[in-house]
């Protein structure tokens, strides 16, 4: 006899993949014509409910290129990629750079790039705000000592480098003032997504404060994001950087290292 987690695993595959329920199930599908086929109706609304959700999660890449193809993308998605985390507003990372795989997306070469943005956008608008830290709390460090501090910063931030300015694009879309002719050329930009409860908003940055703040992000002591930053231009300054951090609110945490390996204060 199953168990009860080995029924809900096959009962899982059968509803993902929408193939026939094994034999082991058997005994559990009793009553009426064919009462396998009733599976068929949970497969359905969990494609069908991914599906939406998806759409609902990049409405300006609907807009960009139509519901259609974002449709069909989003079915194939789902199938090949289901959930593997309960909470649904996590789904989805992937799609941006499986929806620029799909047939018929080179017509529109930054197709990916605008989706990650927006895929950004919708991540760090259901964050919510964190109590800032001042300065002061930085009084403790010996200036040597700076170095090896890392910062936590605020959840609701995204650092995105693209090869095109689809944060033109996301304005246009948002604002709904879409020019009569838009020239659209290949531009580099280094962009800082911020957000919360709802809102958000884009900051272009140099490349080196990008390299700085994305380093910071990612947990890297304040000298090697310094590090990173100078070896972009080498006119750097750190101290500066550093400041824009704290002045903008977006640090919320010190870990400093010690001896266990660092402790957050």
């Amino acid at each position: 006899m199953l168990s009860l987690a080995e029924t809900q695993n096959l009962m899982r595959d059968v509803v993902v993949a929408g193939d026939s329920p094994p034999a082991a199930l058997g005994v559990l599908l009793d009553g009426g014509h064919k009462p396998e086929r009733r599976l068929d109706i949970h497969h359905r609304n969990y494609e069908a409910s991914l599906t939406r959700a998806l759409l609902e999660k990049f409405p300006g890449t609907v807009w960009l290129v139509g519901s259609e193809f974002v449709r069909a993308g989003a079915g194939l998605f789902v199938r090949q990629f289901p959930p593997e985390a309960p909470c649904i507003a996590e789904y989805g990372s992937g799609f941006p750079q499986f929806l620029a795989l799909m047939p018929g997306a080179l017509r529109v070469p930054y197709l990916g790039e605008f989706s990650q943005l927006e895929w950004y956008v919708g991540y760090v608008s259901i964050a919510t705000s964190e109590p800032r830290i001042d300065a002061g709390a930085f009084q403790v460090f010996d200036p040597d000592r700076m170095a090896g501090v890392s910062l936590c910063l605020q959840s609701g931030l995204g650092y995105f480098r693209s090869a095109w300015p689809v944060d033109r694009l996301l304005d246009i879309y948002v604002r709904q003032n879409a020019p009569d002719y838009l020239e659209f050329e290949p531009e580099t930009v280094w962009l800082e997504i911020r957000g919360a409860r709802g809102d958000f908003r884009i900051n272009r940055l140099t490349e080196a404060d990008f390299a700085f703040r994305r380093s910071v992000w990612e947990g890297e002591p304040l000298g090697a994001a310094a590090a990173s930053a100078r070896g972009l231009d080498p006119g750097f300054e750190p101290d500066a950087a550093f400041a824009a951090l704290m002045n903008d609110g977006l640090v919320t945490g010190i870990i400093s290292p010690d001896e266990t390996g660092g402790s957050e204060t």
